[in-house]
């Protein structure tokens, strides 16, 4: 457990959604500080993922197969299948693809994430969260994985979550967070 007292998330920024009927796609860029291959490391490797994703896995995501993800919160792994795995640029796996471009000495992370229209402002939220916490474990600062039921109480999560949903313009789902099973 962190001292979120130590952590406050900036304002929405980096954030689209490409909308195709019911299916969104919430896309989300962050310039960070860290050469491609650390971060292909972090976004790839189970231990470094333990540090700052919204879930877990049984296994490398760096090749093409198939693993386990458990996302936070839910007590299910789901069978993932990694599609395409060209490191250190390309990522792909379920619903989700990575794109990791140098920029300036540091990476230009894109991630692409299809998600159900109602909750894209969630997604939008724990991702930010998410490249913050990312951000700070590959500094060498860490403070620790902000991820599912923990997130949604944590008052930035709920102010992100609220301007990104204005952001998109869209309404947040009146829903409470289970407590949460960390994996």
């Amino acid at each position: 457990m962190i001292d979120l007292g130590q952590y406050t998330p900036g304002p929405p920024n980096g954030a689209q959604v490409q909308k195709d009927g019911d299916k969104w796609t919430l896309i989300l860029v962050r310039e960070l500080r860290h050469t491609p291959e650390r971060v292909w490391q972090a976004l790839t490797d189970p231990v470094h993922l333990r540090e700052w994703a919204p879930f877990v896995t049984d296994g490398s995501l760096s090749t093409v197969g198939t693993v386990k993800l458990t996302w936070l919160g839910t007590p299910t792994p789901l069978e993932t299948s990694v599609t395409r795995a060209d490191a250190p640029k390309v990522l792909e796996y379920n619903h989700m693809r990575w794109e990791l471009e140098a920029v300036g000495g540091g990476t230009r992370l894109t991630l692409w994430h299809n998600l159900d229209r109602r909750f894209i402002s969630w997604g939008a939220a724990g991702w930010h969260i998410a490249f913050d916490v990312l951000d700070r474990f590959l500094s060498g600062n860490p403070i620790g994985r902000i991820a599912g039921g923990e997130a949604m109480r944590f008052e930035g999560w709920q102010r992100l979550n609220a301007e990104y949903a204005r952001q998109f313009g869209v309404r947040t789902p009146n829903w409470q967070p289970r407590t949460a099973q960390n994996p």
